[in-house]
């Protein structure tokens, strides 16, 4: 059991020291629609660092993916708002964004991406799942991108 914890603890450590290692980026964020509700979720900088740095894991750890990393956004906007109902249909807050990806290779790509309210690690913060057009090798997202569009 303290072979458990302290792996945890090692673990959270080293993702806080990450995190905060990491220089947070400016995005040029977009409203659409102003029927719906829009806030600034999708271009905040713990979203798109997230983001950086799953991508970054992403591209050295599945073999055939091109080298490469994000290194700006912009064109960031919402493009659906799914709010927590009663809990029998869906109790967590979804924001659905799209955003314009600038890599290192000098190309640009799209990106799409979830932002989950409350479904971080532990329950705590939110999740981010996202696909850059390209590198979803797997399909993981249903090929090119189309379960998080």
């Amino acid at each position: 059991m303290a072979r458990v914890s302290t792996l945890l603890a090692t673990t959270l450590g080293a993702v806080l020291a990450i995190s905060s290692a990491v220089p947070a980026f400016s995005a040029d964020y977009l409203q659409r629609a102003p029927s719906q509700t829009y806030d600034d979720t999708c271009g905040k900088s713990g979203v798109l660092n997230r983001i950086v740095n799953r991508f970054s894991y992403q591209v050295h750890h599945v073999p055939g993916l091109q080298q490469v990393a994000i290194q700006d956004f912009s064109e960031v906007h919402q493009q659906r708002y799914e709010p927590s109902r009663d809990p029998e249909m869906s109790a967590v807050a979804r924001y659905y964004c799209q955003a314009t990806a600038h890599l290192s290779d000098g190309k640009q790509r799209p990106v799409w991406y979830v932002v989950e309210e409350g479904l971080g690690y532990a329950s705590i913060g939110n999740n981010v799942e996202f696909c850059v057009a390209g590198f979803d090798r797997w399909n993981v997202y249903n090929g090119r991108c189309r379960s998080l569009k």
